[in-house]
C-alpha cells in the first residue's frame, strides 16, 4: 500500500472511536499512527507479547484466537474493515492475553499505546470515546457468553446468519445474501461448533428450503422462517 497520500486523520474519523474528535485532536492521534501490510497468515501478535498499540483494520481481515494446551484453537472474533481490536489492552500494562492473525492481506492502522495516553491526560472527553469503545467489546462479548450458555448449535448459526438483520414483524418474505467472512472451519470455531456440525446445519437448512448455498454465499429465502426454525 502507498502511504504516502493517505490521510491518516480522515481515516481515523470515520472510525466509532474517534467520531467527533476536533481536526487538531485527530492531528495529535495521527502523530502517534503506523500503517502496516500483512501477508495472508502472518501474525499480528501472538499471547506473551507486549501490548504497545491498538489496531484498526483499513482492509483485509484479522482473526482473533487462543490455542488450547492440547492444540485445539477457539476463534474469539473475526475483525472486518472500519473494525478496532486491542484497544482494552493498551491500559492494562501486560501482554497480549490472545493471538492475531490476518486472513487475507491486510493492511492496518496500528495506534500507539504513548500516543493514546497522551491524548487522554491532556483531554479527558478523549477517555469517553476510549471508554465506549471499551465498553461495546464488552457488550458484545456477554451477548456470545449468553448465546453459548442459553442457545443451540442451531439457534447461534442462525442468529450469526441474521446477526445485522432488523426483523419487521409486519412484513412479508424477506430475502437477502450472506457472505460469510471466513472459512466454515474459522465461523463453526467462532460459534464454537465443530466444523461437521455447522456444515450438517447448513445442509439441513438448505434441504428445509430456508437458504442457498454457493461457497461462502448464503441466500436466505425467508428470514421470518428462518428465525422461526431456530426458534423451535
Amino acid at each position: 500500500m502507498d502511504t504516502q497520500f493517505f490521510d491518516m486523520p480522515r481515516f481515523l474519523a470515520g472510525s466509532p472511536l474517534f467520531s467527533g474528535l476536533s481536526p487538531d485532536e485527530l492531528a495529535r492521534i495521527a502523530k502517534s499512527c503506523q500503517i502496516r501490510n500483512y501477508a495472508k497468515g502472518d501474525m499480528i501478535f501472538s499471547v506473551g507479547e507486549a501490548c504497545e498499540a491498538f489496531h484498526i483494520v483499513f482492509n483485509g481481515q484479522v482473526k482473533l484466537f487462543v490455542v488450547s494446551p492440547a492444540g485445539q484453537e477457539k476463534v474469539i472474533e473475526i475483525i472486518s474493515p472500519g473494525q478496532s481490536f486491542a484497544e482494552a489492552l493498551v491500559f492494562l500494562n501486560k501482554p497480549y492475553i490472545l493471538n492475531a492473525q490476518a486472513l487475507v492481506d491486510t493492511v492496518l492502522v496500528n495506534v500507539s499505546k504513548r500516543g493514546v495516553i497522551d491524548e487522554i491526560e491532556q483531554d479527558p472527553h478523549f477517555a469517553l470515546h476510549m471508554l465506549a469503545g471499551v465498553s461495546r467489546r464488552l457488550h458484545s462479548l456477554v451477548q456470545d457468553v449468553e448465546a453459548y450458555a442459553l442457545q443451540n448449535g442451531m439457534q447461534r448459526l442462525i442468529g450469526y446468519l441474521l446477526r445485522d438483520v432488523e426483523m419487521d414483524t409486519t412484513g412479508g418474505q424477506h430475502t437477502l445474501t450472506v457472505s460469510l467472512p471466513a472459512s466454515k472451519a474459522t465461523i463453526a470455531s467462532r460459534l464454537s461448533l465443530t466444523p461437521e456440525y455447522f456444515s450438517r446445519v447448513l445442509h439441513e437448512l438448505e434441504a428445509r428450503q430456508l437458504i442457498t448455498i454457493d461457497r461462502r454465499e448464503i441466500r436466505i429465502l425467508d428470514v421470518k422462517k428462518l428465525l422461526g426454525y431456530g426458534a423451535q
